[in-house]
């Protein structure tokens, strides 16, 4: 099969509008047609499911008539790269933003980057915490250029949306949302990622640590958003969570 076949083929199988490819029959030598048609629409359904399964609260919030719509529109501008269903829906963020059908749910594309930044967490690869120790023997006036590295597992998402809060909701663990911008970092300390509200300021100074910054420097930009910030609370969650994988003493 010529890679324009190949391509066509690929077409065809996730967008139902498009014919069906030349040249295809079933064992009898006949068009196939129907058979491609059964064909197509078991995998529509299956990465349909795969998609509802990786964005369980995006499922819940646009209903079980509005998200197949979606899956299969996202299906045809996205097909799958890889084998790997683990990876499959990565664009969906991104595709969100610009689905014209669900803009009066602008937190959507949000909730979205929290649900993959879980999935991200999840298959991470493992990483022992960090000996603290050595910041003990480390002068009080020098502990604060000491740079971290986190383990992979950690992602930080900010949103001018109750984003975790909106999460919660549609599994029905939580209140209705109160609108209001959250930051949310995930760990994950043993087998499953957590999620945390972050205080104001703790959203800039995780974003600070993981772009290399030092403890002062994440202490600053966390004061900038909150004056009153106190990195401590901050870096007791991370080591709590077994988050700080490596130092960097000065």
């Amino acid at each position: 099969m010529t890679q324009a076949a190949q391509a066509a083929f690929r077409a065809a199988l996730t967008d139902p509008r498009q014919p069906v490819p030349e040249g295809l029959t079933d064992p009898a030598g006949r068009p196939a047609g129907r058979r491609f048609d059964v064909y197509r629409n078991n995998v529509t359904t299956s990465l349909s499911a795969a998609l509802a399964e990786a964005f369980p609260a995006l499922s819940r919030l646009l209903g079980t008539q509005n998200f197949p719509i979606l899956a299969r529109a996202y299906l045809r501008e996205h097909p799958p790269s890889t084998p790997i269903m683990a990876r499959y829906g990565a664009d969906m963020p991104r595709f969100l933003e610009s689905y014209p059908h669900t803009r009066t749910l602008p937190y959507l594309p949000d909730v979205a980057r929290l649900e993959q930044a879980m999935r991200l967490s999840y298959h991470a690869a493992d990483r022992g915490p960090a000996d603290l120790s050595p910041l003990a023997a480390l002068p009080p006036e020098t502990i604060g250029a000491t740079r971290l590295s986190l383990a992979p597992a950690v992602h930080l998402i900010r949103s001018p949306w109750p984003v975790l809060q909106v999460y919660r909701f549609a599994l029905g663990n939580g209140p209705k949302p109160q609108m209001q911008a959250e930051d949310v970092l995930l760990t994950r300390p043993e087998f499953d990622p957590v999620s945390h509200l972050l205080p104001p300021g703790g959203g800039a100074a995780v974003a600070a640590l993981i772009a290399g910054a030092s403890l002062t420097e994440a202490a600053t930009a966390g004061q900038s958003e909150a004056p009153a910030f106190d990195l401590q609370a901050t870096l007791s969650l991370l080591i709590a969570s077994h988050a700080i994988t490596q130092l960097h003493l000065p």
